[in-house]
This record gives C-alpha cells, structure tokens and sequence, in this order.
C-alpha cells in the first residue's frame, strides 16, 4: 500500500486519521510538531502507535518538511493553527503557520513529485452564509484573521495546480466534533463544564447555526477523497447537511447528562459583530454523488460517543480557563 505522510498527525482529526490510515494498510509517517519530550500527543496510547513512524519537525519550515516527505506518495496536510478566538491576538503566527506551511508541503511535494497532496481547508473561509446549504461555489468572506489565513492558503494550492499541473485535492470539512477535541471547541466545552456539575455554562453566541460532522465520518471521506483522480484541482465539501444552534446542542448534551444548569453567556467568548459566522450548513452533493461516501454517525449518537470518551478522560481537561 502507499506511503501517506500525515501532517498535524497527533492531534485531535489527524490521530484519528492515522489509525484510520493503517487500519487500511497505509504505511503512515505522522509528522508533527517537535517538544522536547516526543510526545506523541493523541498517538501515544494508541494500539497503533507501532505500526507509525514518527517524524517531528516545524511545519514552517521547509528543509523539515522536505525531509519526513521523502518517499511518501501521498500527503495529508492537516497542520494548522484553529483557534478562531487566538487568531485575532496573534494574526502573524497564522499566516506563517497556515499559509507558509502550506507553501512548504506544496512546494517540496513538487521537487519531490508526490503523487498527490490533500489540503485541509475549512467551512470558516465561507463566512456567514449567502444562501444554505453552501456549496463549493460559494463566495468567501474572511470574518477573522483564522479564515483569511485558510483562504490564502486554499488559493496558494490552487494556484499549484493552475501553474504546475500539481496534483493537489482540497478538502473542506464543516464543523467536526468527537473524541480527543480540544476543551476549546464548543461541544467539549459543554461536555466539559456540565461533567463537573456546574451551575451554569459559560458560553458566547448561542444562536450561530453548524453543520457538525463525528470525526471518523470526516476521517473516511480523507480516504474516498484520495481514491478519485477526477478530484485534482478540485474542492469538496464534507458535511452531513444537517443545522443544529449551539443552544440546540447545549440542550442536547445537558439532557443527555441530567444537568439542570444554565446556560449563560460569557462576554469573553463572544466574538465582534462583523466576525461572528451565524450560518454554515453543509452541501455535501458533490461528494455524495461522486463517491462512495456518506456521513454515517447522526448527532445524537455522535454525542453519546463524545460525552462517553469525556467522562473516562475528564481529568485530562480544565473547565475554568478561557481559552484565547
């Protein structure tokens, strides 16, 4: 089987990826960021941790990316900075990580002649919605120096395949939640604050609508994705075409755990008018119909799943520091 390179592999979707990867028989090389102690974040438990070959590195720069890409045959670029919150106290370092690390993944995947490369994109680059469910063709809209950044880094791929014929593929995956999220996302945060009996859940905008996709089901349209030649040069969506409010998911998950707390809005989590996205819901046709991909875990069962893995890891996880 072929050699996939797997940036961003130890975190929260490329550690999922990686042990979906050699569950098919992938021989995968995670790269990720160097620490001093190699840890080996999300991987460093897993049954599969000896069959991965590690390599650590920075993803801005480029004579460490060019080297874990040597002799792989495909790339998975999924490092990035995410935060929304922390892009905007530190805009600098997303350009460098999102935008210059892509560059370096595009351009030693060209000396190097990869057979093909997957960018990571984001449903953030679409803003708010201009109509639903939003399709590929949608206009961009950059509300936070996040999804500037994303968008710089979509186009800088795209220009690859217009100037150099690359074989580049984008993959734009909507809100993704399950195990091993950060305590900084929504439905952790939730999780979080309601499993150490808290009066009150502390939250920003509660009235934004997403499109949440379980992470496995994003993990194995990676790999139907990586199946299809005709995709080269092109952007896929990966959703499950559903739309649910956060108060709609706060209800959810405080039902699911008999929590009686209340939800109340936390100044500090809620983000400037122009930048808040209120409506991303997912057309996923094109890649329905050109593939053998659907989206299998509903979100009652996927926040079962989540709420479960919560409660057997919670002492890993605060629930009293905001996180910028």
């Amino acid at each position: 089987m072929k050699k996939i390179l797997i940036t961003g592999a130890t975190g929260f979707v490329g550690s999922h990826l990686s042990e979906l990867c050699v569950e098919k028989g992938y021989d995968v090389v995670a790269f990720d960021r160097y620490n001093p102690n190699y840890n080996l974040g999300w991987l460093e438990k897993s049954k599969f941790k000896s069959d991965i070959k590690f390599i650590f590195g920075d993803i801005r720069d480029y004579d460490s990316v060019l080297k874990s890409m040597k002799g792989c045959e495909v790339v998975f670029h999924l490092a990035a900075l995410i935060g929304i919150p922390y892009s905007y106290f530190s805009p600098l370092a997303y350009l460098k990580t999102n935008v210059e690390g892509t560059y370096n993944v595009l351009e030693s995947a060209k000396y190097l002649d990869v057979e093909q490369t997957i960018i990571t994109s984001t449903s953030e680059v679409y803003g708010s919605a201009q109509y639903i469910p939003i399709d590929e063709k949608h206009p961009f809209s950059s509300q936070s120096p996040y999804s500037a950044s994303k968008i710089s880094a979509d186009h800088l791929a795209i220009s690859y395949w217009n100037s150099y014929q690359q074989p580049i593929k984008i993959i734009r995956p909507f809100n993704i939640y399950g195990p091993r999220q950060s305590s900084r996302a929504v439905i952790p945060s939730i999780i979080i604050q309601a499993l150490n009996k808290t009066d009150e859940i502390k939250l920003g905008n509660i009235s934004p609508i997403r499109d949440f996709t379980f992470v496995t089901d994003t993990c194995n349209a990676f790999l139907e994705i990586l199946k299809q030649k005709k995709f080269f040069g092109n952007i896929l969506n990966v959703g499950s075409n559903n739309k649910h409010s956060v108060e709609d998911i706060v209800k959810k998950i405080l039902k699911k755990l008999n929590s009686k707390a209340k939800i109340k809005k936390d100044a500090q989590r809620i983000r400037s008018k122009k930048s808040e996205v209120d409506r991303l819901v997912c057309d996923n046709s094109k890649i329905l119909k050109s593939t053998q991909w659907k989206p299998k875990i509903k979100i009652d069962k996927g926040l079962d799943i989540t709420i479960n893995w919560f409660k057997k890891f919670k002492d890993l996880f605060r629930h009293d520091i905001y996180h910028v």
